[in-house]
């Protein structure tokens, strides 16, 4: 007996029956990214493994424990564990910084990291990102922070709460390192053991362990905020005032810290209640020293990532709308071969406007094709036998009411059958709204 093969822990399968909730999900993404004027990149679904070591930090939980990481001869390579230097790696490749300022990309990709699996976080899972280069104006922080909160509205989740943070820059940070030292130096042997490296090299990571016993000891540590530079409280009170002025509720939490070595001043979260601990949906923030860490010219930069399966678990829980798939428009039920073939003919004219057509192909009987089309919720179905065939017409039945009209498969079929489709499109619509406005 063969051996079943499932697919590996910590990944999921997304089929048929779902797809439409991730195309309603990045379309919203998409749209609304360009109407802030940004433009899709690809990258690579690996990259060299220094590219994560230099960016994402050494003492990461990412690099320390998560990432997935192959050779190939010589070479070291690693599936992307997240899409922010991969995408500034690319921009400087290829140039684009040297072109007209900011730079603005989105991006769809899926990301990969060795986690323990649970609602809302998986080994492979899928982010909806952007970045934005070249701008060092807190205004550029308000506007992402509002690109971010334009695409939760549009998916009409509620209860989603902004938590913003300022972690300075190099120079302010420096002190706010010491103070950390300082307080955790008394608790080191009670810390976990990836705590107590970080507390040499990186104590702010510290703030970020999802050890209880860490976090228990971490909740008097000092703030960032009381150490911050002029400059960089300048900017975080900046922030504020702009995102008052778009209306933006907020919450300043000053334990935020984001899970990435690579960023500065601004860090901010998107968090929800419905799906559990796992609650960030969206968070990103700046990022001004990445660009030139990673060989480009000194260039502010910005962005934030959204987990699409956490942005679907939410929509679900809160009982979101999705766009329904699009179902077929006609079944074309022949009943020997050469209706087959005018079946066919039929089907490709129709297709070519924009119509779902299909049509049978398992040769199965009248009453069996009736079924599939009733499982496919065709709105129409068309019978060919051989009286159709010799007469050129055939009766098209409306799935929904059981009404049929007779129509004529020359020439004028495509016509005749886009009139009596709208119609039918038309009164469905008409029957929605007066639903709502009951």
């Amino acid at each position: 007996m063969a051996i079943k093969i499932t697919r590996p822990q910590g990944t999921e399968d997304i089929t048929p029956k779902q797809i439409y909730k991730w195309h309603t999900v990045e379309g919203i993404a998409r749209e609304t990214a360009e109407n802030f004027g940004f433009h899709e990149i690809r990258i690579p679904t690996f990259e060299s493994t220094d590219l994560f070591l230099r960016s994402v930090g050494e003492t990461t939980d990412v690099v320390q424990k998560e990432m997935y990481t192959v050779k190939a001869k010589e070479t070291e390579f690693t599936l992307r564990p997240e899409g922010t230097a991969g995408t500034i790696r690319s921009m400087i490749q290829n140039g684009m910084l040297n072109d007209a300022l900011p730079q603005k990309v989105y991006y769809i990709l899926s990301c990969f990291r060795h986690e323990r699996p649970q609602a809302g976080r998986l080994r492979e899972f899928h982010q909806f990102g952007v970045e934005m280069a070249g701008s060092q104006s807190p205004s550029s922080d308000a506007e992402i922070i509002s690109l971010a909160k334009t695409i939760l509205d549009r998916a009409g989740l509620q209860n989603i709460i902004l938590h913003i943070n300022s972690i300075g820059c190099p120079a302010c940070r420096a002190k706010y390192h010491s103070a950390l030292k300082a307080y955790f130096e008394p608790h080191k042997s009670e810390l976990c053991d990836t705590c107590q490296t970080r507390l040499e090299k990186n104590p702010m990571r510290i703030l970020d362990c999802k050890s209880p016993i860490c976090a228990e000891i971490a909740k008097d540590a000092p703030i960032i905020l009381d150490y911050l530079c002029d400059e960089c409280k300048s900017h975080f009170e900046k922030l504020q005032e702009y995102l008052r002025a778009l209306h933006i509720t907020f919450s300043i939490d000053p334990k935020i810290v984001r899970g990435l070595d690579y960023y500065t001043k601004t860090v901010f979260e998107f968090v929800t209640t419905d799906i559990g601990a796992q609650g960030t949906v969206c968070g990103g923030g700046r990022y001004d020293g990445l660009i030139e860490q990673m060989g480009g010219k000194p260039t502010p930069a910005l962005g934030f990532a959204m987990g699409l399966e956490r942005l679907i678990l939410t929509m679900e829980n809160q009982k979101c709308n999705f766009k329904e798939p699009k179902n077929c428009d006609l079944y074309i039920a022949p009943m020997d071969e050469s209706a087959v073939i005018t079946a066919m003919q039929l089907g490709q004219k129709l297709r070519e406007s924009g119509y779902q057509v299909e049509y049978d192909v398992m040769k199965r009987g009248l009453k069996a094709q009736m079924k599939y089309a009733n499982k496919i919720n065709a709105s129409f179905v068309i019978v060919l036998g051989e009286n159709e065939l010799q007469s050129q017409k055939a009766n098209l039945k409306n799935m929904q009411t059981g009404e049929q009209t007779e129509i004529t498969l020359d020439e004028t079929f495509e016509e005749k059958f886009d009139d009596i489709a709208v119609q039918y499109m038309f009164h469905d619509v008409m029957k929605d709204f007066e639903k709502e406005c009951q």
